[in-house]
């Protein structure tokens, strides 16, 4: 029982680790290099993960998930600051910044999708706990690129919006920050508990996320050559 808990664990913590420290370093590195040095300042455009461990999201709550068997792993890293005053262009760079952070997680996918073709090449046991990583890191950073893409506050996809649409909409949807989360949780989880008590099955996590996971890693088995 401990070794396949310890085995599992092992496969998973590695690229869950690389993903979210690449995608908030991206976020800082991008922000950077647009006029904001906040995140360059306080250390966290680095490679190092401890920069951006979240006790809970990143450590607790997805060991919790694998003690449980959960069908799904979720986490998340602490936040790069970012002080969009700063940037040159704050409307257009908030678009890059946020932006910077699922890409990351996109070309990670792609990157691991294309290390599998090497890493049949290594001897047993190594080739199979290295495929087993870099299959969970194309599934990871896929998960990571779709979910931070959904168009609320605060995830990275609301601020693409907010940096794309016109000044009236852009201010309203800014507004829903502060309700983000709250949002998130309710649209994702409370509201498929709901459905599921009054007998109706509501698998929005399915939908707005399973599915275009399944299309990109269609579309990553198929130029990678897996497929």
């Amino acid at each position: 029982m401990f070794e396949t808990i310890l085995y599992t664990a092992s496969i998973w913590v590695v690229p869950v680790l690389l993903a979210i420290t690449l995608h908030e370093a991206a976020h800082g590195f991008v922000a950077w290099k647009l006029g904001d040095d906040t995140a360059k300042v306080m250390g966290r455009v680095t490679f190092n993960p401890l920069k951006h461990v979240d006790r809970f999201g990143t450590i607790l709550l997805p060991a919790l998930l694998l003690l449980i068997r959960a069908p799904f792993l979720f986490g998340w890293a602490k936040p790069v600051p970012v002080d969009f005053s700063r940037l040159r262009n704050p409307k257009r760079d908030m678009v890059w910044v946020a932006a910077a952070g699922p890409g990351t997680n996109l070309a990670l996918a792609f990157v691991s999708a294309l290390l599998i073709h090497f890493a049949v090449l290594a001897d047993d046991p190594l080739r199979g706990w290295l495929i087993a990583n870099l299959t969970n890191s194309v599934l990871i950073n896929l998960v990571l690129a779709v979910f931070n893409l959904l168009p609320i506050p605060p995830l990275d996809g609301g601020r693409i919006a907010v940096g794309l649409l016109p000044h009236p909409y852009a201010l309203a949807l800014a507004r829903l920050e502060k309700w983000g989360l709250f949002l998130i949780v309710g649209i994702l989880f409370i509201l498929p508990m709901i459905g599921g008590q009054l007998g109706m099955r509501v698998n929005i996590l399915g939908w707005l996320i399973g599915g275009p996971v399944d299309f990109l890693i269609r579309v990553i088995t198929s130029l990678t050559g897996l497929a």
